[in-house]
């Protein structure tokens, strides 16, 4: 956990937010994998990491917007988990290190929602995710768990996107450790991609050096020669010499902070022509993002940007024709970039995804663009100093996406089909770096893992 401050001080900016009524936090229960007392590793809810920082299951925080209290409603341990477990410290202690005293068992939160409800108060939640607390909800509130996501409160959700989408300077130190895992990571799985080896392998290996940094892994490993499916978990294949092997992976330090990094890099240790061609448009449009965000810029014009790099190098080779501009506004760019530029990152990997993409990556001003490619951008908003974001592009050759659009004749005037054709076996490049945005531009966090034709190749050599 931070400070004891550290959630005082964020309960406090949740309060001046101008809600009215209480707003139940609700934290995560043990979630069996194949039966009820063999579970899944525990992973906390990061709404609840946020404000209240205690990590184990079976919590609710509760924070008074009326009174200014803040309550955590658990219960303590019995001889029999003492027996299994050890000692355990007293929920009242727990609660202590978050700055709360109030504390009392599990079932007085329902003693609580009820005098809310009887009182006419408003009840604040957030859109639960998990099936136990859709239900508790249910329980709680009397609305159906099929529908309760409906009921969640829109002004509790985008008062905590407005603290948690700036990140503090301690919050920024998480992330640079999670990213000094991923790149370990990463420089382990180059060194891996050599001829016969099982992608399986790399995958599980770098797995354990997320787990050895004191974390997990900030989302389930995306590791294959076939990257031009874009979120590829199938690690079955045997690594072959002239094919790229796309790696999307990254890490959570101690307190959950994510990294998440990709790298491409050719199995054997040498890009061909064609490849390097391809992969030196991709780096060119990720040096372009990085170069372009600061605050006050929407990250939907650095994504546009980057896809006009990434159409200018693809006309040089011939797989695009016609003015650059016209064809990333036709959205031309996206039969070979068919997702966003990034999204935000910090406790979720996919920063507060479960609060609602649209409002964590949009706002009034700034609304998705309804175009394929583009549709799938996460973040679009303007960048402010303390956002941490995702930068990458990537060029992919999609055999069932060419082939719609060339026996549909979309964006003909500016794709030569016949050329890209020719990369139809090519599989997929994505290039990705977790950015800072500052007070005067961006910054990418940590050591930033061999990126560099040059320096990939030297890193595979090691292997």
């Amino acid at each position: 956990m931070f400070d004891r401050s550290t959630y005082i001080n964020r309960r406090s900016a949740l309060k001046t937010k101008g809600l009215t009524g209480i707003a139940l936090i609700l934290g995560n229960v043990e979630a069996p994998m194949n039966y009820r007392d063999n579970t899944y590793h525990f992973r906390q809810d990061s709404n609840f990491l946020y404000f209240f920082g205690l990590d184990f299951p079976g919590l609710v925080g509760v924070v008074d917007f009326d009174s200014g209290e803040d309550f955590i409603f658990g219960n303590d341990v019995d001889i029999e988990d003492i027996i299994w477990m050890g000692p355990q410290v007293t929920l009242q202690e727990n609660a202590a290190k978050a700055g709360i005293t109030n504390t009392a068992p599990f079932a007085k939160v329902f003693d609580v929602v009820k005098a809310a409800k009887e009182t006419g108060r408003k009840i604040h939640f957030l859109p639960p995710y998990r099936a136990e607390n859709k239900l508790l909800l249910e329980n709680l509130t009397g609305s159906s768990a099929q529908t309760i996501n409906g009921f969640a409160s829109l002004e509790l959700i985008k008062a905590v996107i407005s603290l948690r989408e700036v990140k503090e300077a301690q919050e920024v130190e998480e992330i640079r450790k999670a990213c000094a895992t991923g790149y370990q990571m990463h420089v382990t799985a180059m060194k891996m991609a050599q001829p016969g080896t099982w992608e399986q392998k790399i995958a599980g290996t770098i797995e354990g050096i997320a787990l050895a940094g004191g974390g997990m892994t900030s989302f389930p490993i995306i590791l294959s020669m076939n990257g031009e499916t874009l979120h590829n978990h199938d690690h079955s294949q045997i690594l072959k010499e002239g094919r790229l092997m796309v790696c999307d992976a990254g890490a959570e330090s101690l307190l959950h902070y994510a990294s998440d990094f990709t790298r491409t890099t050719p199995v054997g240790g040498k890009f061909t022509q064609k490849q390097r061609e391809i992969y030196e448009i991709v780096l060119a449009a990720n040096n372009k993002a990085t170069e372009l965000s600061k605050p006050g810029l929407t990250y939907l014009s650095v994504h546009l940007a980057a896809c006009e790099v990434l159409a200018a190098g693809l006309k040089e080779l011939g797989l695009m024709k016609g003015d650059v501009k016209e064809a990333v506004k036709s959205g031309a760019h996206a039969l070979f970039l068919p997702h966003g530029l990034g999204h935000m990152m910090g406790l979720d990997v996919h920063d507060m995804e479960d609060l609602g993409q649209i409002y964590v990556g949009y706002d009034d001003e700034v609304r998705p663009v309804d175009q394929f490619g583009t549709a799938y951008l996460r973040l679009g908003k303007r960048l402010k100093p303390g956002f941490v974001v995702t930068n990458e592009p990537g060029c992919y050759f999609i055999p069932a996406l060419i082939d719609k659009w060339q026996a549909e004749g979309i964006n003909k005037d500016f794709i030569n089909f016949d050329k890209v054709n020719e990369y139809r076996d090519f599989g997929g490049i994505r290039l990705e770096d977790d950015i800072l945005i500052t007070e005067t531009g961006a910054e990418i966090i940590g050591e930033r893992v061999p990126i560099t034709p040059d320096e990939v190749e030297a890193t595979v050599a090691k292997g």
